[in-house]
């Protein structure tokens, strides 16, 4: 495994995300002299926080998986999860409204779910369930020990028994037709395989290896943290604080100082120069490439990215009959939306939503009586959306009103006319904040963007790069695994704690 060279001591990360986080406790936890560099004003980066009107919402993910993955970061400096954050299990992870009326809870309890098919569609698609879980649960063994979890240089760097296990196993087989092949019911293949829009593709389109993800959430389960997903990093940066990492919020890092291909101090906004030994790089990693490093690598300028999305933010007056925390508005077109929004670049005429009414599990993130919605709706980004002429300076407002008539139209009665605070954020705004392509969900995990295809995490002698759009990907579990394999790109291989999750 290639690893930085020359001295290691005295480290800056630029980023205070989750991935930056993340390695900063390991290396913190070495012994190294570590800086953080964050230019907004609190932790977390994607997973960001906005406080307004006694109302606090998640700017970023809502949906957290793996725990072990948090807690394996603050074990590198001794502490224990429950100690920084608190945990509550999102029971149902996910309800499944279907556009003819019916709807299926999501279960992290196999045996659960299994009854919830039956009672919702019947034993043979629950016998069908029960095979499918022992699919993704060996394809999961499989792939985060030998795949995911592991610093990749070479393709060959992926032939190991384990690869040819995943390929008998059908890993490589497109997602769709394996779903397929234990699920007859629509309703089921949905729920079981929307989850590779996060990965950038249709399920028509992705291998079959990620329906990981849907053993992420559906099989180990959901979890929220007490106080929002934006308590993760402040956990995370409270930690790293208490053992010697030094946090600078407020400080934006302008460019790298380097000597060829060794990077020697960072440069901020205020013209503050701060040398380094090794520099770890947390921003989107074209925008990390193209401002900071000064040079955009072929493997990068080539990357095709994920879809984006618009997201919703509204703090509310208006509470529905039997909520939940996670609820998936599924429409009557299926393919047809993948085809509008990867391959039209148009936005969905008949859309699928994801519903987060956080307040289900923690009342204290609003007013007394009051509720808070994240409505997401996948989009076409930047670059797919010019082939359509699709521009959000114009579309923006209608969209909404589009969103909000879909969400009254599917149970939610009431909404617009309830709303008391709102933030909409759209492919532009993801822009502004620095990401590629404006989406949030980084390159798109096609067969040629994955493992060691995907952008690599070291560049030159001592830059190393974490986040979503590196190695492994995208994801709060992916970034927080990215942190470990960035620190170990400076500690020297098995030198980080790897994930008790899969050891």
């Amino acid at each position: 495994m290639r690893t930085v060279t020359g001295p290691t001591q005295r480290i800056v990360v630029v980023g205070a995300g989750l991935g930056g986080l993340s390695a900063a406790l390991r290396l913190a936890g070495a012994g190294r002299e570590v800086t953080v560099l964050e230019r907004a004003g609190v932790p977390g980066g994607r997973a960001g926080l906005l406080e307004t009107g006694g109302y606090s919402f998640d700017t970023g993910p809502t949906v957290l998986t793996l725990p072990d993955l948090v807690a394996d970061a603050l074990d590198a400096v001794g502490e224990r999860l429950e100690d920084w954050v608190t945990l509550r299990p999102v029971t149902p992870a996910y309800r499944a409204r279907y556009a003819d009326g019916s709807h299926l809870d999501v279960l992290a309890d196999p045996e659960a779910m299994a009854a919830e098919i039956e009672r919702v569609i019947g034993p043979a698609e629950a016998a069908g369930y029960q095979r499918y879980v022992g699919f993704v649960s060996e394809l999961y063994r499989l792939q985060m020990r030998h795949f995911i979890d592991r610093n990749l240089d070479s393709p060959a760097d992926l032939l190991t028994p384990s690869l040819a296990r995943l390929a008998v196993l059908g890993g490589f087989r497109r997602l769709a037709p394996k779903v397929e092949q234990y699920l007859k019911d629509p309703r089921t293949q949905r729920v079981f395989s929307f989850q590779s829009m996060y990965a950038g593709l249709s399920p028509y389109d992705a291998l079959a290896i990620y329906a990981v993800i849907a053993y992420m959430d559906s099989v180990a389960g959901v979890f929220f943290p007490v106080g929002g997903v934006h308590a993760l990093p402040r956990g995370l940066a409270g930690a790293a604080v208490k053992h010697g990492v030094t946090l600078r919020y407020h400080t934006t890092v302008t460019g790298i100082e380097r000597v060829g291909r060794r990077a020697v101090a960072v440069r901020t906004a205020d013209g503050e120069r701060i040398p380094a030994d090794v520099v770890v790089l947390n921003p989107d990693l074209p925008v990390a490439y193209r401002d900071l490093i000064g040079t955009v690598p072929w493997s990068v300028r080539r990357v095709r990215c994920s879809p984006s999305a618009v997201v919703l933010l509204a703090g509310s007056r208006a509470r529905y009959p039997d909520p939940v925390h996670h609820t998936i508005l599924f429409g009557d077109a299926w393919d047809q939306v993948f085809r509008e929004i990867i391959d039209d670049g148009r936005v969905m005429s008949d859309p699928s939503l994801l519903v987060t009414n956080p307040t289900v599990s923690d009342p204290t993130l609003a007013p007394d009586g009051r509720e808070i919605y994240a409505v997401l709706a996948p989009t076409p980004n930047l670059v797919a959306g010019t082939r359509s002429g699709l521009d959000w300076s114009r579309q923006a407002v209608p969209y909404r009103e589009h969103l909000l008539a879909t969400l009254e139209a599917r149970g939610y009665p009431g909404f617009t006319e309830a709303i008391e605070a709102e933030q909409m954020t759209t492919p532009l705004d993801w822009q502004a904040q620095g990401m590629m392509a404006g989406t949030p969900f980084a390159a798109a995990h096609s067969f040629a963007q994955t493992g060691p295809f995907r952008p690599g995490n070291l560049w030159g002698e001592n830059v190393v790069l974490t986040g979503s759009g590196t190695q492994p990907g995208i994801g709060v579990p992916m970034v927080l695994v990215s942190g470990r394999l960035a620190a170990e790109r400076i500690l020297g291989p098995d030198r980080t704690y790897r994930s008790r999750a899969w050891r």
